[in-house]
Formats: structure tokens, C-alpha cells, sequence
């Protein structure tokens, strides 16, 4: 066999693992809209839950789940991106640095399940701030860090070190150099960890079951130490919890949720892609 019939057979072989990939997802989205597009409505998305959650819409989950990820964000991208500059910049090559490295690669393993057990632990009884709003964010965040730190860290090491040597020739210090050429370089990988830390925040249950996530509760949070509902969990509990839950209603929730997270995912790619022309 030669090398070129050997390269064709390899890349049909890619195409068609690609394929074995892709198809699935393909099929699962088109199963979700074609028996939750029913569902949809104004008043779907838009109005206050009625008669146990089986009339009415899910504006409370829809809100409780945008607030729950903007609140992670708030805690975890500061605290992530600047975790991944120490660790890429400024941080000895040393066995401590790779220890902590291999700590975070590890966390970013750990089941949600166990994330949401510290979270009790820690956020909801030890500090006190109870099954609130602010316990459900700082478990998020604390979940989604490792994914932060380690994609950030990578995105700002692959910024050639030709600028870094350029910006200290002209006489720019070690931060300056960072702060106008490492970072905005590696802005496009970085923003592309981000937004896919949040969007598995955005879909977690076992977090906010044990810190956040109401059953049901008619009305908008006003304090970050009220409770909220979350299109997650309340997915989960009308598809389990609530008898003769029509089936419509479940999977037109999982369709609102899978909407907002590729709406997330796509204005992330053209945000990276605009600030990769720029």
C-alpha cells in the first residue's frame, strides 16, 4: 500500500470518527426541539409557574439560572484568569508549581456531586449564608476554577515568547509586558475556557440541589441570600418528582436551557473570532 493510499484511508477513518461524533449530538437536539418546540410560548418563557409547577410558565428558572451564572463569573473568571497569569508569568519552574498544576487538573475531575457537598459544607453551613443565591454561585465557582485556570494557562503560553523579549527591550516592566501583550494575545483561548466553564455551570443540578435550587417558588429572588429556581433542577424535578407532568413541559424546559447555552456558545465564537481579526 502506498503512502497516499495510506493518508486517504486515514483521514476516512477521522471523517468518519468525526461523524460517529457528531451524529448523536445531532439526533439528541433535533429529539429535544421536535417535542419541546410545542411547549414554547410568550407565556412559556415569561410567566410565574401555576397549579405545582404544571401551568404557567418558567421565567423564575430562566432568571435564577442567568443569575447564577453571572454570579459565577463574578467570583470564578477574576480569581481563574488571574491563577493562570502567576502561574504562566510569574511562578517558579519548580516541584511546588507542578504540584499545585497537577492539583488542578485532578479537581477539574471531581464530581459535581462532591463539589455540591463541600458547598453545604462550607457556604451554606460553616459561613452561614444558608441555601441562598451567594452559596450556589461561590460552589460554581469553585467548580468550574480548575477549567478556567487550566484553559487560560494554556491559552497565554502559547503567545510567542518574541513578544514578551520585544515589550521588555523597549523598557516596558514585567506587568506592563502582561498586561498589553500576554494577555490581550491570549484573550481569544482564554474567553473559549470561560465560556465553557460557564456553560457547565449553567447546566449543573448537584450544586445548586444541595445550595441554591428551589422546588417551586413563584416569585423573583430580591437578596443574594434568597433561594432561586434553576432550569436545571427544575428539569429534573418535573421529569421525576411531579406525576403527570406533560411530557411537552419537559422537554420544552430542556429546549429553553439548551437554547440559552448555545446562545452563550455563539456569542462567545464571535467574540473570539472578532477580537482574533483584530
Amino acid at each position: 500500500m502506498s503512502s497516499r493510499t495510506t493518508e486517504k484511508a486515514a483521514f476516512l477513518i477521522m471523517a468518519l470518527c468525526a461523524l460517529l461524533v457528531v451524529l448523536p449530538v445531532i439526533g439528541i437536539v433535533a429529539y429535544v426541539v421536535a417535542k419541546g418546540a410545542p411547549a414554547i410560548s410568550w407565556e412559556f418563557v415569561s410567566a410565574m409557574p401555576k397549579r405545582g409547577m404544571k401551568a404557567g410558565g418558567i421565567f423564575p428558572a430562566i432568571w435564577g439560572t442567568t443569575l447564577l451564572v453571572v454570579g459565577t463569573a463574578v467570583f470564578s473568571v477574576p480569581l481563574g484568569i488571574g491563577a493562570a497569569v502567576y502561574l504562566s508569568e510569574y511562578a517558579p519552574d519548580n516541584r511546588l508549581t507542578k504540584i499545585i498544576r497537577m492539583a488542578i487538573v485532578n479537581l477539574a475531575g471531581i464530581p459535581s456531586v462532591v463539589y455540591g457537598l463541600f458547598g453545604l459544607g462550607l457556604f451554606v453551613v460553616f459561613l452561614g449564608f444558608g441555601t441562598s443565591l451567594l452559596a450556589g454561585s461561590l460552589t460554581l465557582a469553585v467548580l468550574v476554577l480548575p477549567v478556567i485556570i487550566t484553559t487560560a494557562e494554556e491559552a497565554i503560553r502559547a503567545v510567542p515568547q518574541d513578544y514578551r523579549y520585544a515589550s521588555l527591550a523597549l523598557g516596558a516592566t514585567k506587568w506592563q509586558t502582561v498586561r498589553y501583550q500576554v494577555l490581550p494575545h491570549g484573550l481569544p483561548g482564554t474567553l473559549t475556557g470561560v465560556v465553557l466553564a460557564l456553560g457547565r455551570a449553567a447546566g449543573e443540578t448537584a450544586p445548586i440541589l444541595f445550595t441554591a435550587a428551589a422546588f417551586f417558588l413563584p416569585r423573583l429572588p430580591t437578596s443574594p441570600f434568597d433561594q432561586v429556581m434553576a432550569l436545571p433542577y427544575h428539569l429534573f424535578v418535573i421529569a421525576t418528582q411531579v406525576p403527570k407532568m406533560p411530557e411537552s413541559l419537559q422537554y420544552g424546559t430542556a429546549l429553553v436551557l439548551l437554547a440559552l447555552v448555545v446562545i452563550a456558545y455563539a456569542a462567545a465564537t464571535a467574540i473570539r473570532m472578532r477580537l482574533r481579526r483584530r
